[in-house]
């Protein structure tokens, strides 16, 4: 925010904005800091970490998050991990009627970290990339292609640490 009002009201307030960006900067440099100091002290967190950092599309921010709010990843199957982040399709039926499937539910800082993931992931990694493309050629909504991208990006994720192997595709 304050970068746009930078751009809008120009220089009468430029040196105010930088001094509020400067200390934003420091402010989220310090809980990096912090979060990369408290995964290195604890052994598991650090291998797990490590396992993560060989995906194309894994980021600091999904690492950290998949470590602090899914401590089971690596233990569950695939509906089971997908279902706890709120990527299962649920249906909406009811009598004859039926609904669409949707996905609620489960963890949604996990489901938000990971959306933004696997937007890069699309880009940089070619299996998360190619099964996007796919569904997309195949008629899917952007945004239901990307759901589903999301939940194999998961299952791939718990595969490897549940498996203790690099990524390899």
């Amino acid at each position: 925010m304050e970068l746009n009002r930078q751009k809008i009201m120009g220089k009468p307030v430029d040196r105010s904005c930088n001094r509020v960006i400067k200390a934003l900067q420091r402010e989220v440099d310090w809980v990096e800091e912090r979060l990369s100091k408290a995964v290195e002290e604890e052994a598991a967190w650090s291998e797990r970490k490590a396992l993560l950092e060989t995906t194309p599309g894994v980021g600091k921010a999904l690492i950290w998050t998949l470590l602090s709010e899914m401590p089971e990843l690596g233990t569950l199957n695939n509906k089971e991990i997908a279902s706890l982040a709120g990527l299962a399709p649920i249906n909406r039926d009811s009598g004859k009627s039926k609904g669409k499937r949707r996905i609620f539910g489960g963890r949604h800082s996990v489901r938000t970290t990971l959306y933004m993931a696997t937007l890069s992931a699309v880009q940089c990694n070619p299996v998360i990339g190619g099964f996007y493309r796919h569904l997309v050629k195949q008629g899917k909504h952007k945004k239901v292609a990307l759901t589903a991208a999301m939940r194999k990006f998961l299952t791939i994720l718990n595969a490897m640490v549940r498996d203790d192997r690099e990524w390899a595709y």
